[in-house]
């Protein structure tokens, strides 16, 4: 959420973000609740003024033994209509947060421009994607021949875009999860959390996947509480409505969690395999920090989940996303896109953004100066790190040989027992 002084401030300014971002917000209308919130704000302040100078001259008349009846009758009219102006207020504030709740995030000067994702800007590639002396396959025909992805009953139980995981490939995802923890707790310094995977109304709101995204959210039918799509969602909410300690600053979170997306709109794309789920797994970094930092915390958690993929040898390339591929809630966002070979491309396998304050007002998440004085919002910042299931896909692809057999990245192998491969006659170890 933007800070409504700024807008109003700035409505040039506001207009050409909303230009830039391709976004058919009406500034207009918000301006003009602002306007009529400021207006009737300033006649409730006079309203009160003035019943208190008139309860003081009534107390004035009584003391001198007068009739001060018709002031009173005066006040209770102002009293009156101070009740009626409260609740018009209420309502225009009501809609004015609502309105404000739809609006995007401002852009970090670095963003470039663009329509889309075509014009995102490449700053970096590591290591050099496998040449194979076979045709690669994609990771489903590998997952079904050595019988650990199973497809065809993830549909019988859920539905399409659900995956069953067997044997050691339900054993690679769960050693990449704790050697994604264990990177992530002993080099970077993040506190481990293990959060709830439900969370209410206003925990999703603090991040912004509510209102705007309400479309691509699970909600349980009976209760006021949804399935978390990342655990960005209740990590950024540890500190809802608190007033941190900037001694106490950058907090850093990381959890594991599933995560559950309806994808809305997304249907048609990425249909084969494990690409694009309705629930996957991820182990996700949060940032907590003051301002000044911020983008220096960006490009340390960058960095953090770039060493996942470095350490596990699987080549991949950074992109600035452009104006017109960036999410709602970031200032800057950078997409770390892992190599598969089967797709002949780079695909996302970690996003790191930097939201500024943009999350911290719609929690109410503050922090108080060092000197003890000035009180404001801090900045978040959150990153896969990285999604387990596209590594998972990656580490398949990548690392396929010739007979169908999967060798495991020499880092993982104490993750999975010793097992240095996945064949389809036995796993050698």
């Amino acid at each position: 959420m933007l800070d409504p002084k700024w807008i109003r401030e700035n409505p040039e300014d506001v207009r050409e973000l909303l230009r830039r971002r391709g976004h058919s917000f009406d500034l207009d209308g918000l301006l003009a609740l602002e306007a009529e919130r400021r207006k009737i704000l300033n006649r409730v302040e006079e309203l009160k003024s003035e019943r208190n100078e008139g309860s003081r001259r009534v107390g004035e008349i009584k003391k001198q033994g007068g009739d001060a009846s018709a002031l009173m009758e005066e006040m209770r009219r102002a009293g009156e209509r101070i009740k009626e102006l409260d609740s018009t207020l209420a309502e225009i504030e009501s809609k004015f947060r609502a309105a404000l709740l739809m609006m995007p995030n401002r852009l970090h000067d670095s963003v470039p421009v663009g329509d889309g994702e075509d014009d995102n800007l490449e700053v970096k590639r590591w290591g050099t994607p496998p040449k194979f002396d076979f045709e690669p396959k994609p990771h489903w025909e590998l997952g079904e021949a050595l019988g650990i992805m199973d497809f065809e009953t993830g549909a019988k139980i859920s539905e399409s875009r659900f995956t069953v995981l067997k044997k050691e490939g339900a054993r690679v995802e769960r050693g990449l999860i704790n050697f994604m923890l264990d990177i992530h707790t002993t080099k970077h310094g993040y506190t481990e959390i293990a959060p709830p995977i439900l969370v209410n109304s206003s925990t999703m709101e603090g991040t912004g996947q509510l209102p705007k995204f309400a479309e691509d959210q699970y909600k349980c039918a009976n209760d006021d509480l949804w399935l978390i799509p990342t655990a960005e969602v209740p990590l950024t909410n540890l500190h809802y409505g608190e007033i941190l300690q900037e001694s106490d600053l950058p907090r850093y979170y990381t959890a594991y969690t599933p995560c559950f997306r309806r994808e809305a709109g997304t249907y048609g794309k990425d249909m084969r395999g494990m690409l694009r789920q309705h629930q996957f797994d991820k182990v996700e970094l949060v940032k907590l920090c003051a301002p000044e930092t911020s983008y220096d915390e960006l490009e340390k958690l960058r960095e953090a989940a770039e060493e996942i993929l470095r350490i596990l040898e699987l080549p991949y390339r950074v992109v600035v996303l452009s104006t017109g591929d960036i999410g709602n809630a970031s200032c800057k966002t950078y997409d770390i896109e892992v190599w598969l070979p089967s797709q002949n491309c780079y695909r996302e396998i970690s996003s790191c953004s930097n939201c500024e304050d943009f999350q911290a007002r719609r929690m109410g998440t503050r922090y108080r100066a060092i000197d003890g004085g000035r009180i404001n919002p801090v900045h978040t910042l959150n990153g896969s790190g990285v999604a387990v299931g596209r590594c998972l896909i990656a580490i398949m692809e990548n690392f396929q040989q010739a007979d169908g057999s999967i060798v495991i990245p020499r880092a993982l192998r104490p993750y999975v027992g010793g097992m240095a491969s996945i064949s389809a006659a036995h796993p050698a170890r």
